[in-house]
């Protein structure tokens, strides 16, 4: 048996494959095609290879739960690739490199004139409120006027067949890592697709990362760069090892660093000091000095924020980035693009609620069994409410945390996210999937070619998160025809 398009698709979605005529979409005839000729009993070897190829090499992630703790589990990746057409590829690169452009100069401005401010493009109370902003960071003037070096913003697709930009993440985005792993073994169980298809790379990742922390350093031609995390209890421990590896740089923890009275910072070695210039910090900024910020923090390196002030080391992100992590901010993007750079957006946002306006406020109130409300600062996936898939009682409960604290809500309508083929053991069948691109902004900005695919492995959810049961695909970025 191998696979049926004319009987795979499912009325109601929007599949990027496949027309809900059963035809596969211009673009993917020959690639669809070729995934035909494999038997199932083929796809399924294929797929044990692939397991078996993520527990040899140790790819994992850790799940956090109440009942067990932290448990790392093997990184779940589908066998079924997912294909971006290189032409529309091209849009979503120049409108990432668009909005994290204009997201740096907003992060600028708020700590220094706060002209968005003044101008009534942004809202006061924006500021006023926001869980993110560092006073600590007013005033300075980071390498290159970058704050956020690594971004990594979700898109997704809705019905419409259009990319929408869902959030930006701005503080210590993770994925890039599972990214590279997911290329790497793909390229192991199908070397015939990657020789007979002009699939873009993306390994070329870490040398761009490298290339562009080496350019924040404040003075040395050959910069001493680290990696800085929380430890091996982090659930993104794996990641940061993996690109310390990848980059061939030292990774660090707090405990490894000292700043001296001149505000430079070391690294302690077997062999002595050795002084440090640029810091991946993988650390949030509340546990990133203690004498800055979290007191009680082990975490950090007590002077670290001296030492950066100074112009002795430089850090990326730079502390206070997470001003502009805000899905409250995120609604305003679009205007900040028409303020900072004069461009209209190339990329969409999602339609938004704040829940902080009033008028906003009343419509998700009187809407919430309709949409998606969010915590404006969590992150993967946690803290939020599908209105329509919600008990009553949980609705309810959400209304009265959003009157007892608007400023930290948002909402926004369930999106029908399209959906890729995925395969099950027995079978492939459309999964929702949403796309996570890595932009880098130094010197110049860099966009990898593809980014890490999430998808919800059950029917129905719309749930992509690894931690709460979604898996991950390749993201192939291709010219229709074979090489």
């Amino acid at each position: 048996m191998t696979i049926n398009w004319g009987s795979y698709a499912q009325p109601g979605l929007f599949d990027e494959w496949v027309t809900e005529k059963g035809r596969l979409r211009t673009g993917f005839g020959r690639l669809g095609k070729r995934f035909a000729t494999y038997s199932m009993d083929a796809l399924q070897d294929r797929s044990a290879s692939l397991e078996r190829a993520i527990k040899e090499q140790g790819v994992t992630f850790t799940v956090y739960s109440e009942a067990h703790g932290s448990i790392d589990r093997s990184w779940p990746l589908d066998l079924m690739p997912r294909i971006l057409r290189r032409q529309e590829w091209l849009t979503i690169e120049a409108g990432l490199a668009q909005r994290v452009k204009a997201l740096n100069c907003l992060i600028d401005d708020l700590y220094h004139d706060q002209r968005c401010i003044k101008d009534g493009v942004l809202p006061a109370f924006l500021l006023e409120n926001s869980a993110n902003f560092r006073p600590q960071c007013v005033g300075v003037n980071p390498p290159l006027g970058v704050w956020a070096h690594i971004c990594g913003s979700d898109l997704v697709r809705h019905e419409d067949g259009r990319m929408y930009v869902l959030e930006d993440n701005l503080r210590v985005p993770s994925g890039v890592s599972y990214m590279l792993e997911n290329r790497g073994v793909m390229k192991r169980t199908f070397p015939e697709l990657f020789a007979n298809f002009a699939i873009e790379p993306v390994d070329a990742y870490p040398s761009q990362l490298y290339d562009t922390l080496c350019a924040l350093a404040p003075h040395r031609a050959q910069p001493e760069v680290v990696v800085l995390t929380p430890g091996v209890f982090n659930s993104a421990y794996f990641e940061h090892a993996y690109l310390a590896q990848q980059m061939g740089c030292e990774l660090v923890e707090g405990r490894d660093l000292v700043v001296n009275s001149q505000d430079e910072v070391f690294m302690l070695t077997t062999r002595g000091r050795a002084r440090v210039d640029v810091i991946y910090r993988r650390v949030d900024d509340a546990f990133l000095d203690p004498e800055a910020f979290n007191e009680d923090s082990l975490l950090g390196v007590p002077g670290l924020m001296r030492a950066w002030k100074a112009g002795k080391v430089a850090l990326a992100n730079a502390p206070g980035a997470g001003v502009a992590d805000d899905k409250a901010v995120y609604c305003f993007v679009p205007d900040l693009i028409r303020y900072y750079l004069s461009e209209a957006p190339l990329l969409p946002n999602v339609p938004s609620y704040i829940c902080a306006r009033k008028d906003d406020r009343d419509y998700v109130l009187d809407h919430i069994d309709e949409l998606v409300v969010k915590p404006v600062n969590e992150s993967g996936g946690y803290g939020m409410l599908l209105g329509p898939q919600a008990t009553p009682k949980d609705r309810e409960a959400f209304r009265k945390k959003i009157q007892r604290n608007p400023r930290n809500y948002m909402a926004q309508p369930m999106l029908n996210l399209s959906t890729v083929p995925t395969f099950l053991g027995e079978a492939v069948e459309p999964r929702h999937v949403d796309l996570r691109p890595f932009i880098l902004s130094g010197e110049s900005v860099q966009v990898t070619t593809g980014g890490l695919t999430r998808v919800a492995m059950r029917k129905g959810s719309l749930v992509v998160n690894s931690s709460q049961g979604g898996g991950s695909k390749d993201t192939w970025v291709i010219d229709e025809g074979e090489r």
